[in-house]
């Protein structure tokens, strides 16, 4: 017969090895047996791969930087603020691809000292494709404008109601003197259609 120490260490032991393997990861891998891998309890993770074009100078610019400028001074970024209101597209190039809807946010320079802290405020307005009708709201720090940006998914309307995620934007240089496209990898976690 097996003491009460021994029986509670076992207990214990049992409960360790069960909560490791129901860990977030092991909760987002796991589904309903029928259902897609992505697809689980929590909702469906959606990867979703799109380009935005922004075109910085010159006519019909669609980004417009330095529109409040600093209280700092001229060489500082602190308080500055700048508005975007780009193509979302499907391809990177922009002859070619289809456009998906609009990148539309905000910029403001939170740095005090002189460097490139900023947050930003971007929602993907579709108006074209699965996603019509639908919009996805991020939000994060823009810490260098050469590194990949990641920022948090923190909802949306239509058929990203609830949604979370992340998303990663990273540079992919500039087409044209004025103006720069960025690829963008949307990880979203939907809900289930009727569920809410």
């Amino acid at each position: 017969m097996a003491s009460s120490s021994q029986a509670a260490l076992s207990l214990f032991l049992l409960l360790v090895a069960a909560s490791s393997s129901s860990s977030p990861a092991a909760v987002l891998a796991a589904g309903d047996d029928d259902a897609d891998a992505g697809n689980n309890q929590h909702g469906l993770l959606t990867h979703i791969h799109l380009y935005v074009h922004e075109k910085f100078a010159g006519p019909n610019a669609t980004a417009a930087v330095g529109m409040v400028a600093s209280p700092l001074g001229p060489n500082a970024t602190f308080g500055s603020m700048g508005v975007v209101d780009d193509e979302l597209r499907d391809g990177p190039d922009r002859v070619s691809s289809g456009l998906m809807g609009r990148f539309q946010g905000f910029i403001v320079g939170v740095d005090l000292h002189p460097g490139s802290g900023y947050i930003t405020s971007v929602t993907l307005v579709f108006a074209a494709g699965e996603y019509a009708g639908s919009t996805v709201s991020i939000q994060g720090p823009l810490l260098s404008f050469t590194a990949p940006i990641e920022r948090a998914v923190v909802g949306g309307t239509g058929k990203f109601r609830l949604a979370q995620g992340y998303s990663v934007t990273r540079s992919l240089g500039n087409p044209t003197p004025e103006t720069v496209v960025y690829e963008v990898d949307l990880f979203v976690l939907m809900m289930h259609r009727g569920q809410y």
